[in-house]
């Protein structure tokens, strides 16, 4: 299948790995012009193969640069913000600075890019943007994601802000909240655990035994919900959480 974002131009941010990257390459199967950027060049690898048009070097914690591409780019459909960390720990370990770090790349990179892209859409009448937040913070909370959780709830208040804000005006925002996905971000937290457990085979197990379908989802499967929000198909939807999380919110 394919042509659900035909015509469509999408400004995609963290597309270098993960949720990020299949989602820039579902957008560009679905017919969409794609514009993928991450602060990583390294990871883009056959982005461009794949059918995106343009893959650019950007840090989303960087407002003049973010501004300086959406004034370049002009007016897009779908505006997609993956950008984001995970961070370890309690409140007992975040520093001020992790802190800020935290609310920087997960919520205040939406911030900038949806300022900056927002009136574009709103000159030509539409546009869908799609924010990743997280089951964690949006549904329930989880051993030591303390400033993560508060994070991702920001960016589901975040979401429904812009979309009640601009709701008469063609313009849709909605978030997707993932449970835990196979990305190599997991990767990272499955080695750091692993130290500290006695194995990453161990530490693994870990992160599947919380499932309840009994795997860990995939980087491919949360974009296909991507495609549908970025699609015409919701229409109709708009300031919505989708929870993609096998279950783990039951």
């Amino acid at each position: 299948m394919g042509g659900r974002l035909q015509g469509k131009l999408a400004f995609c941010t963290a597309s270098s790995a993960g949720i990020g990257r299949a989602t820039a390459i579902a957008f560009a199967r679905e017919g969409a012009r794609v514009i993928a950027s991450d602060i990583n060049e390294a990871g883009f690898g056959d982005l461009k193969d794949a059918g995106v048009v343009e893959c650019i070097k950007l840090d989303a914690r960087d407002t003049a640069a973010i501004e300086a591409q959406a004034k370049r780019i002009g007016p897009v459909d779908v505006l997609f913000n993956a950008a984001g960390f995970v961070h370890h720990g309690s409140v007992l370990d975040c520093s001020d600075k992790d802190w800020d770090f935290s609310f920087d790349l997960n919520v205040k990179s939406m911030h900038r890019t949806i300022k900056a892209f927002l009136p574009g859409m709103l000159q030509k009448g539409r546009g869908s943007i799609i924010n990743i937040a997280s089951t964690v913070g949006a549904g329930k909370a989880a051993p030591n994601r303390y400033v993560y959780g508060a994070t991702k709830a920001a960016v589901v208040g975040l979401t429904k802000a812009v979309a009640m804000d601009f709701i008469g005006k063609g313009i849709r925002c909605n978030c997707i909240c993932p449970g835990t996905i196979q990305t190599p971000s997991l990767d990272e937290r499955v080695r750091a655990l692993g130290k500290q457990v006695g194995g990453e085979e161990k530490a693994r197990a870990m992160f599947i035994e919380r499932q309840p379908m009994g795997r860990l989802g995939t980087a491919e499967e949360m974009a296909y919900v991507a495609v549908y929000l970025a699609s015409d198909e919701s229409a109709y939807m708009t300031g919505s959480s989708i929870t993609p999380d096998g279950g783990f919110t039951l």
